[in-house]
């Protein structure tokens, strides 16, 4: 792969990125969440694919197919069986920042990704580390989408957006990781995602909502 080819999909793969972490924060519905979701965890595995074609990393080339597997496949499954559990309730109703400010937020925490990361990028100037910002960009949206919605599987996908954005600081910064690392990691993931998905199942039973603000309920 050419120089240039190599620059041209690794921009649209981290536009992609971006984008997408920013639709997070515009749409409410938790099945267009899912499916957004699924978009990014595609654009990440382009990101590790388009490096491994590169490089010429047939380790790297392993990762991309974990990634697009897991990410694109796998949490998406379970992401849905939490939505299934959740019911009626499918929609974040009540978020605590409206949408318009939501974007405004977005827009501050790209900036701020930048200008924490541009000493960083100065250490090793590349295509793969100037891209290093948006990585920072999506983990600052997601932690908060993370803290700014109310239902637990909104909350989730949060979660699942700052280990997207971890992940992709990750390939940027060393050009790629060991598929041991990845795969430890993708299973604590996983596993987190599971245990959550249970949670969120007991939420609905009991107090016949998934809204995390009736936890404080066991205070009582």
């Amino acid at each position: 792969m050419s120089d240039t080819t190599y620059v041209q999909v690794l921009d649209l793969a981290c536009g992609g990125l971006l984008l997408t972490s920013v639709l997070m924060l515009w749409r409410r519905e938790l099945a267009v969440l899912i499916r957004v979701f699924v978009v990014q965890g595609l654009a990440l595995a382009v990101v590790a694919g388009v490096g491994a074609a590169h490089t010429g990393s047939v380790e790297l080339g392993g990762v991309a197919v974990g990634i697009l597997a897991l990410r694109a496949g796998v949490l998406p499954w379970v992401l849905r069986r939490a939505v299934a559990a959740v019911g009626p309730a499918s929609r974040e109703t009540r978020p605590l920042v409206n949408v318009a400010t939501s974007l405004l937020v977005a827009a501050l925490l790209t900036l701020v990704a930048y200008a924490v990361s541009r000493p960083l990028v100065a250490l090793a100037p590349s295509a793969a580390t100037s891209a290093i910002p948006v990585g920072v960009a999506v983990v600052l949206i997601g932690f908060f989408v993370l803290v700014t919605r109310r239902r637990a599987p909104s909350q989730l996908v949060g979660f699942l957006l700052m280990d997207n954005g971890i992940t992709a600081v990750g390939l940027l910064t060393t050009a790629g990781v060991g598929v041991t690392v990845e795969l430890g990691v993708s299973l604590d993931v996983l596993l987190a995602v599971l245990v959550l998905q249970i949670l969120t199942g007991r939420m609905r039973e009991t107090f016949g909502d998934t809204d995390v603000a009736e936890l404080r309920e066991l205070h009582d």
